[in-house]
């Protein structure tokens, strides 16, 4: 629910900070008092296209302010997750707009953009005015909407489900025949593109390895002097080894004399005389390896340009070789191998497409038997409203297949018709703009309960109405403000009497030249006088006082 708002320099509002309850809310006040600046300051903030004619006269810029607490599982939540976006605690949504037409725009202050914030307000709120209609009159809303009332959440998922596993399906079959395709056109490339590399026969690290064995012999005069030269300080003209059995000799004829203290110097001498005969051992064995074969270096320079030269052919790196060979060869199997294969993967889409259609075919039935309740739940709501002689009908029309979809086989669109014997047409269009007003009203009543934003805002929904059928909007509107957030801005005292929060909008002078919009709560005595205000105009009589009274009392009964 829209827990506050903030307006800062929007027209007549130089600052208003409006804090919000549950439930239903009348906003009054006199023509011109300003209650459509507050609408066009919510609809700002909710995305709607900035007009630099809405900051205020003399000020830099506007900035409106809206706070939502939602639950934890709304979809809002998940929509700000996805976009990496905070979406924890209370959803606060800020739009500044300059003087000069530009502006920011915040989502939980962290800088969003004006399509984001459209998206997260129309999770939010639906707005229902005289000039423009959102919500229900968005034929795009028509579909989820019955599903909601269908309660098809499980058929609507298992839909999705087997079309995602048949996209999977006709991908893998397609992705399959345009690999064999090319391959088939380029067979003869390929064949002797694999005969090359099968010959050559790369592998997966070689070049590091064959770099390093080529540094290795292309140094080895070098290493073979310093070989030398270690060998010779090892092995001299008097060995380490000599020395050290020499030194073992000495301290054995004096060890039993010393008491055990020579015991770690003897150890030390053997550790050493062992390491140094490992050092003797490895430096033979390396000055064998250079020694050994003066063409080795030849054979790794011949095999590393070799490849080097085929990577180039083939515009990859020497480590991507041996991938190469390996999807070249799966390109030749699926020319030769390619039928069995490509039957396969055919049989297996058209069985997606079956599954597919059988699970729409049960969504689409639930569709036509929840279309048929909500028609006739509709047509219950319409008379009390002043629509008696109009029709709603909700109509299904089978769509071909490359529109089908992960929503179904099915177009949904609510249709109406104002006068007898006038066709039905889309509701957005038929009816006037209190007739649509009512008719969203009707339809919100009964899809209350089944999954519409939490907080709807009628802008005069009572437009042409009074008496018995104003009593009837007000009802409905109650009725829905106990399962949503519904704010109403409207000249009937029928409606406002019925209403469990009041708000009056008024215009105040400051000074000679200062004018300024300012929002009241009101209760108790207050709202008595703005009800009898509103049945008397500008006199209020002690009659108005007693039927603003017998207003309120009707609304609580």
């Amino acid at each position: 629910m829209l827990a506050r708002l903030s307006i800062r320099d929007v027209v007549l509002v130089d600052q208003l900070d409006l804090a919000l309850e549950p439930g239903f809310a009348a906003l009054t006040g006199e023509t011109g008092a300003g209650k459509s600046i507050l609408l066009d300051a919510l609809g700002l903030v909710l995305g709607a296209r900035g007009d630099a004619k809405l900051v205020r006269h003399g000020s830099a810029q506007a900035v409106v302010t809206a706070s939502f607490e939602v639950a934890d599982d709304h979809p809002v939540r998940a929509l700000l997750r996805e976009r990496g976006l905070d979406s924890d605690g209370p959803i606060i949504i800020r739009r500044a707009l300059g003087a000069d037409g530009r502006g920011r725009a915040f989502v939980n202050d962290q800088p969003a953009t004006v399509a984001l914030l459209r998206e997260v307000g129309d999770l939010l709120v639906e707005i229902q005015g005289q000039a423009e209609q959102h919500g229900l009159a968005d034929t795009a809303t028509h579909r989820p909407a019955l599903d909601a009332f269908a309660g098809a959440g499980e058929a609507l998922a298992a839909v999705r489900g087997a079309f995602a596993d048949w996209r999977a399906a006709i991908e893998a079959r397609d992705a399959f025949a345009a690999m064999a395709n090319r391959a088939a056109a380029d067979e003869e490339y390929l064949r002797h593109a694999l005969v090359e590399l099968e010959a050559l026969d790369p592998k997966p690290g070689e070049e590091a390895l064959l770099q390093s064995e080529r540094q290795l012999l292309m140094n080895r005069e070098r290493l073979v002097e310093g070989l030398n030269g270690a060998m010779g300080e090892i092995a001299g003209a008097r060995p380490v080894e000599a020395a050290l059995r020499g030194a073992r000799r000495h301290l054995d004829r004096i060890a039993a004399k010393a008491g055990g203290a020579l015991d770690p110097v003897i150890a030390a001498l053997d550790r050493a005389a062992i390491e140094v005969a490992e050092t003797v051992r490895l430096l033979e064995r390396v000055g064998a390896s250079i020694e050994g074969d003066t063409a080795r270096l030849q054979t790794v320079d011949d095999r590393l340009f070799a490849l080097r030269d085929l990577a180039r052919k083939h515009r990859v790196e020497v480590g991507a070789l041996a991938a190469l060979r390996q999807d070249i060869a799966a390109r030749l199997a699926a020319i030769t191998d390619g039928s069995a294969e490509r039957a396969r993967l055919e049989k297996r889409a058209a069985e997606a497409r079956t599954a597919y259609v059988a699970r729409a075919d049960a969504l689409a039935a639930a569709r036509k038997a929840a279309a048929a309740a909500l028609d006739k739940a509709i047509a219950k709501e319409l008379p009390p409203l002043k629509l008696e002689k109009a029709r709603f009908a909700t109509r299904l029309e089978a769509l071909p297949e490359a529109e089908w979809s992960a929503e179904g086989r099915d177009r949904v669109a609510f249709e109406v018709s104002t006068n007898p014997g006038a066709p039905l047409g889309p509701i957005g269009r038929i009816a006037s703009g209190g007739e649509l007003a009512r008719f969203m009203l009707a339809l919100k009543v009964v899809l209350a309960r089944s999954g519409s934003a939490p907080t709807l805002v009628f802008d005069e929904v009572d437009s042409g109405i009074g008496g018995a059928t104003a009593a009837a909007v007000g009802e409905r509107l109650a009725r829905l403000g106990r399962t949503v957030q519904v704010l109403v801005v409207t000249h009937s005292p029928q409606v406002a009497a019925r209403a469990a929060h009041h708000y009056r909008v008024e215009k105040q002078v400051k000074g000679a030249s200062k004018t300024a919009t300012r929002v009241e709560t009101l209760a108790g005595t207050k709202r008595r006088e703005e009800i009898a205000r509103m049945l008397a105009g500008a006199a209020v009589t002690d009659e108005a006082r007693s039927a603003a009274d017998a207003l309120m009392a009707g609304g609580k009964a």
